[in-house]
């Protein structure tokens, strides 16, 4: 199968801008991309004129991702329908564990809080959908940028202001590199009452169908010394696991 260079190039473009929410350069893009200036400049051009990108014409024009762009994004949303695909899913999970699911997406250096799942006789948890959480202290936060790409992941970090919520919460860039490490060889999550002195959570990675990690999911209750956490996520893992298969993922865990 022959594939068209400039479409291939273009797909490039429109993706390394997507993780730029500052902007980016043309200079930076034929950097990134070891591209030609004069190619990139007419994708670039087109790309603007078509609304794909928006340009920000200061001192050195940045590009970032324009009203089109975002319009496609919604339609493929809609049409998906991940949330309905999910939900069936996380409702059972959270009947089968007697704890508070969620799932959450990453909102720059904060947490979201897209759906929550409550089994009949629920522990009262503070979150609520819509709310958000920095990133360093939940369970849902780690899993994500464990898996976030390298770039992307640093340029959060590098932003991040840590704050101590409880005596375990990690308040230093390195302490919380290290525990992205230890999340990925896991494959889940722990919120060791980093956030709230009585809530203990256990988070994974749920990834959509082009390999990149969309939200995470978590399970939350009570802190209880005789719980095993552990194996609590392993369930996580093992469910989200199944969630992404569901959204189309095929690629390793």
């Amino acid at each position: 199968m022959k594939l068209n260079r400039t479409a291939l190039r273009t797909v490039e473009i429109l993706k390394l801008i997507s993780k730029k929410p500052d902007g980016i350069t043309l200079d930076e893009i034929c950097e990134r991309l070891d591209m030609p200036k004069t190619s990139a400049y007419d994708i670039v051009t087109t790309l603007v004129h078509t609304g794909m990108i928006h340009v920000a014409r200061e001192q050195k024009q940045r590009y970032t991702i324009g009203l089109t762009a975002y319009r496609i994004g919604i339609n493929y949303t809609n049409n998906l329908d991940f949330i309905g695909t999910i939900e069936p899913v996380l409702k059972a999970f959270s009947r089968e564990v007697g704890k508070t699911v969620f799932f959450g997406v990453r909102s720059d250096d904060a947490i979201v809080y897209i759906c929550k799942f409550e089994p009949e006789n629920p522990i009262i948890t503070t979150a609520t959908v819509g709310t958000k959480n920095p990133i360093y202290c939940t369970s849902l936060g780690k899993a994500i940028m464990a898996y976030t790409e390298e770039e992307d992941r640093e340029d959060v970090i590098n932003r991040m202001a840590f704050k101590q919520h409880t005596d375990r919460t990690i308040t230093t860039k390195e302490a919380f590199r290290r525990e992205l490490e230890l999340v990925k060889e896991k494959g889940y999550a722990l919120d060791a009452r980093e956030l709230e002195e009585h809530m203990e959570c256990v988070g994974a990675p749920v990834f959509g169908q082009d390999g990149s990690v969309m939200g995470a999911i978590s399970v939350s209750s009570l802190y209880k010394p005789t719980e095993d956490y552990d194996a609590l996520g392993c369930l996580a893992h093992t469910k989200a696991v199944e969630l992404s298969r569901l959204l189309g993922y095929l690629g390793k865990f």
